[in-house]
């Protein structure tokens, strides 16, 4: 039988399931699908997923997750309560505060009470992190998560989209199973 392929030539259908098949292995490199005979847009999460991941409780003290920083070279951890369930994440980023002229929220005063307009929970936040000793004061709590039945390109969309480096893989309860980091999807890529 003769068919058209993506190129827009004639075929026989022999040849282009010959040519298919060097070209799926070819799209990748030596091995895009991580030796699992998938291509690079078929992979999960789980197949590219750190299992084993460093992690930090809420209660620890913002000098211990310093110290936990350095000594396993990382740039960020995800918070876990005992229960392994995520509440957070906590990067270098979270430690440095960018303008550390923290401003008092603008207000006005209506029958004897302080009426804020804007801002009052982001100066909240701002100076709980300036002075917070523990790493629940300091972590962001809004964290972007996938599961690991998720394609590995909806993790790449987030660490763009979001401008963030690692997303935390999460079972159906909210417990931590993995991490997928920059690296992860760089190797999967085979660059």
């Amino acid at each position: 039988m003769t068919t058209t392929d993506r190129d827009g030539e004639q075929v026989d259908q022999d040849d282009r399931d010959t040519a298919d098949a060097g070209s799926d292995a070819d799209a990748g490199g030596a091995d895009a699908g991580g030796g699992t005979g998938q291509s690079a847009d078929d992979r999960r999460v789980a197949d590219i997923m750190e299992h084993d991941v460093v992690t930090i409780g809420p209660d620890a003290t913002v000098h211990d997750l310093v110290l936990l920083l350095q000594e396993k070279d990382l740039g960020g951890v995800p918070v876990v309560e005992n229960d392994g369930r995520l509440v957070g994440i906590v990067t270098e980023g979270d430690l440095v505060i960018e303008d550390a002229d923290v401003r008092l929220p603008h207000y006005f005063g209506l029958f004897g009470n302080l009426v804020y307009l804007g801002g009052q929970k982001k100066f909240e936040e701002r100076l709980n992190k300036m002075v917070g000793n523990a790493v629940r004061d300091v972590m962001t709590t809004e964290v972007v998560t996938v599961t690991p039945d998720e394609p590995v390109r909806t993790a790449a969309n987030i660490m763009v989209d979001k401008k963030v480096n690692r997303v935390p893989v999460v079972d159906g309860e909210g417990r931590l199973i993995g991490i997928v980091a920059r690296h992860d999807i760089i190797r999967m890529m085979g660059l």
